[in-house]
């Protein structure tokens, strides 16, 4: 959803930062995997407790992440395989995250936690799953509310803040609301 609003604006302003990336030999795969190493150092963060670290951490992470397609753009190396792996390492990138955070309220006994932190786990894994079967049925799926710039914005805006608990809330309860409405979207345009 935040892509439909803000894309071509975000756009432009990586236009310039990717040009110079890519000027100076900078794959998008590169960034890719880079990315998925910063998650992982978020996600260590997340479960030593560094909430406020963990979570400026993963909004680089997410910028590398908008990066990567646009330098793709900019060296005119879009692919179909490009895109299969950044949508591969996003997930991988989630689990790591949220797998931070679930580990964070195991290591507190903190059962609650745990239970909110799957129900993420599940939720924002159904809603690139749903897409991804969608797309097999109807031309596109891109419908819903949380999608993975707005589940990365959620979480480390409720890390800075001293919003975690709330940021969780919200992250179980619209993941589940957007795959629920993929569903939804996917039978109503089946044919």
């Amino acid at each position: 959803m935040l892509r439909k609003i803000v894309g071509n604006y975000v756009e432009k302003i990586l236009s310039g930062p990717a040009s110079a990336l890519h000027r100076r030999g900078i794959t998008p795969n590169s960034l890719t995997v880079t990315g998925l190493i910063i998650n992982g150092i978020g996600a260590y963060l997340y479960y030593l407790g560094l909430l406020k670290t963990a979570g400026v951490i993963i909004l680089f992470a997410g910028m590398l992440d908008m990066l990567d397609g646009a330098v793709a753009r900019a060296g005119n190396s879009q692919s179909k395989s490009g895109g299969f792996v950044d949508s591969v390492v996003d997930r991988y990138s989630d689990f790591l995250i949220f797998g931070g955070v679930l580990a964070f309220f195991a290591r507190a006994n903190n059962f609650s936690g745990v239970i909110i932190t799957l129900a993420i786990i599940c939720g924002s894994f159904m809603v690139s799953y749903v897409r991804a079967r969608a797309e097999l049925v109807i031309p596109k799926c891109d419908v819903g509310l949380l999608e993975r710039p707005e589940r990365i914005i959620i979480l480390a805006a409720g890390s800075i803040l001293n919003s975690f608990n709330a940021a969780l809330w919200i992250l179980a309860v619209f993941t589940h609301f957007t795959a629920c409405y993929r569903i939804y979207y996917t039978l109503r345009h089946a044919h």
